[in-house]
């Protein structure tokens, strides 16, 4: 069958412009937005074997563009190794910042390669290798010439957590026999939202229901132990948490914690900081110490009297967490970094509060927002609604309630969706 003229178009320009892509790639190497050692991969020309084939021979491939997209895709990868240990596990992107998430947290068994550029010969070449049996792609990333090759083979396809900016929906809309040709052609669709399945729908995809791979995580671990003394040591005064700060935030949380009233039976909440990155621990400590709050770094000399607790350790969040009245959720606070992670203190039962710049959990946020489960304050009223907020613990209780209730539900359709896509697994088998 031929194809729509739009996508025809595509086709031919992509093939005339890919003997040129080793110089634009060579190009954003120079600049930082590619890795110089792993240009073959983005030319469809991979160096490391296909993973070993276990007794279905059957390979997986998911893809996600850039870190928030990566790391929605980790829970569907723990699944297929815990549960499919004999499917191989393909994992692609296509930013640098992401491949470095990746290969931090990928588990054992799933490999990682830059997503080729989407050309003919790219796709052909990257197909040829990889051989995989079901292809995932995450939120809007639709490259044409990967999926109409891919299809053409009889990989299953599915896209989920899907959705489209206005831009996007309005690009599609005036290419109508295009989007149906892409659209049609995926065996699952999940939508992101409501509004997403409604375009996708538009489009000429059959949308399955709706589930975002950002929920359906588990709770962040804890050490029992650890969790079980700090309550007792930890319980003379509130506890304030800033979790995952960064350059910028630390000096205004620690001005909005000297400007929290003091009380008769202790002069403020207990503050704790947890960098995003420990290794600022000790300039964090000088800034609290200059602030005259007695300090102490949790990873050399944890003192329980200290006013101001660094959390310079990794893999602690859960616990503190779980130890906090209220939780600053940082990244939010400066521009240029786009918010963190809110549902993992609303699994925990832990309050939230967070600045306005928070790009990369738009959606989560106007949602948590809507079932009142999170407070918004900038750096100018930060002192005020802290001290508002720790002064009515009925408010806290039921802005928790909220949010965990919130993300519960969505967390269940994030698994029933991971289920959906097992189950496309199983059928390829089956066919």
């Amino acid at each position: 069958m031929s194809l729509p003229l739009s996508l025809a178009l595509y086709r031919a320009a992509t093939t005339v412009l890919e003997p040129f892509a080793p110089l634009l790639l060579s190009r954003r190497a120079q600049a930082g937005k590619e890795d110089r050692a792993r240009l073959h991969e983005r030319l469809g020309r991979p160096r490391i074997p296909r993973p070993p084939m276990g007794p279905s021979g059957r390979l997986v491939w998911l893809h996600g563009a850039s870190v928030g997209e990566s790391l929605s895709i980790l829970p569907l990868v723990e699944r297929l190794r815990a549960e499919r240990p004999d499917v191989a596990v393909l994992v692609s992107s296509g930013t640098v910042t992401s491949a470095d998430l990746l290969a931090r947290r990928l588990p054992a068994g799933a490999v990682h390669q830059f997503l080729p550029v989407d050309t003919p010969g790219g796709a052909r070449r990257f197909l040829d290798h990889w051989r995989p049996d079901l292809a995932v792609f995450v939120e809007s990333e639709l490259w044409p010439n990967l999926l109409l090759t891919a299809k053409a083979r009889g990989v299953r396809l599915a896209l989920v957590s899907a959705k489209l900016s206005d831009k996007s929906y309005a690009g599609w809309r005036a290419r109508p026999f295009a989007a149906f040709e892409l659209f049609s052609g995926f065996d699952l669709i999940l939508a992101q939202d409501g509004r997403a399945a409604e375009r996708l729908s538009s489009l000429g995809g059959t949308v399955a229901g709706e589930a975002d791979l950002k929920f359906g995580a588990a709770p962040l671990p804890v050490d029992a132990a650890a969790l079980a003394s700090l309550r007792v040591r930890l319980s003379d005064r509130p506890l304030l948490l800033a979790a995952s700060t960064h350059p910028g935030e630390d000096e205004r949380v620690l001005a909005a914690w000297r400007a929290l009233p003091a009380h008769s039976d202790y002069d403020r909440p207990r503050l704790v900081i947890v960098p995003r990155h420990p290794e600022r621990g000790p300039a964090i400590a000088d800034m609290a110490l200059a602030a005259g709050a007695t300090t102490c770094l949790r990873s050399r000399e944890p003192d329980d009297s200290a006013e101001v607790i660094v959390a310079d350790t990794l893999g602690e969040l859960g616990l503190w967490y779980r130890l906090a009245d209220l939780a600053l959720v940082a990244g939010s606070l400066v521009e240029g970094i786009g918010g963190h992670n809110p549902l993992e203190p609303a699994r925990l039962d832990c309050p939230i509060v967070s600045g306005p710049h928070v790009e990369n959990w738009l959606t989560a946020y106007a949602d948590l927002r809507d079932a009142d489960g999170v407070t918004f304050a900038d750096a100018s009223v930060l002192g005020a609604r802290l001290a508002e907020l720790l002064a009515r613990p009925e408010v806290l209780k039921r802005q928790a309630t909220n949010a965990r209730a919130f993300v519960a539900r969505r967390d269940a359709e994030a698994r029933a969706g991971l289920d959906r896509i097992l189950a496309l697994l199983d059928a390829e088998a089956r066919a």
